[in-house]
């Protein structure tokens, strides 16, 4: 009896097992906002409406496939601007009822892959994508170190992050948290320092760079 007990079990655990999807699609995430993301209260107040409008956003596909299209190992990057802080849940909300949108694909992609990059990122921010006003192709590069908690992405002359580990330096109230989370779903998020954000390119009617702020996420993610 308890042999076929636990037979039973095993049987229950391997079934369950098959009943998860596997991921369709994983990689790397990095995301850099033109206002701080782990602050205090005060800070925070003090940007409100007034900056946190811009961001930039980047995956890199490690493995996978989207609306059919084999991704391993390309990049695409979401640009935006809003008309007010981009501020989706956290402790302070605030939802912009103009956003504006750059996307900007791997210039490794062929036409088929390039397509299904914009799929992806329209599925993965739709509260972002509602105007796309281009699409631009660019070599891209993305790279995260979690445990230093540097990244770096750049997509040719157009976008570029760089950030650094948060440090016991950067924080000023003692009250700091995170804020804002990150734009879209992604999974180990954890906040980070910007040492450089830009953005020079075209369509948005503005360009911005953004140094020295506590405004980027390093994540990972997997559909």
């Amino acid at each position: 009896m308890k042999r076929l007990s636990i037979l039973a079990v095993a049987l229950l655990t391997l079934n369950a097992a098959q009943l998860v999807p596997a991921a369709e699609i994983s990689g790397e995430y990095l995301e850099a906002r033109t206002c701080d993301v782990y602050t205090g209260p005060c800070f925070a107040n003090g940007e409100i409406g007034i900056s946190g409008k811009e961001a930039v956003m980047a995956w890199k596909i490690d493995e996978g496939k989207w609306a059919g299209q084999d991704l391993s190992g390309l990049g695409v990057a979401l640009i935006i601007k809003a008309n007010d802080t981009l501020g989706f849940g956290g402790s302070f909300t605030v939802k912009p009822d103009k956003i504006v949108a750059v996307i900007v694909v791997d210039d490794q992609a062929d036409a088929e892959q390039a397509q299904a990059l914009v799929k992806f990122v329209k599925a993965n921010a739709r509260h972002l994508t509602g105007d796309v006003v281009k699409v631009e192709k660019a070599p891209i590069s993305l790279t995260n170190d979690h445990l230093s908690g540097k990244g770096v992405f750049t997509a040719g002359k157009l976008a570029k992050i760089e950030t650094r580990k948060l440090a016991k330096g950067d924080c000023v109230c003692s009250n700091e948290t995170v804020f804002y989370p990150p734009l879209t779903k992604v999974d180990n998020a954890h906040p980070a320092y910007t040492v450089n954000m830009t953005y020079e390119g075209e369509g948005l009617n503005s360009t911005w760079t953004t140094i020295n702020k506590r405004s980027a996420f390093l994540a990972t993610f997997e559909r």
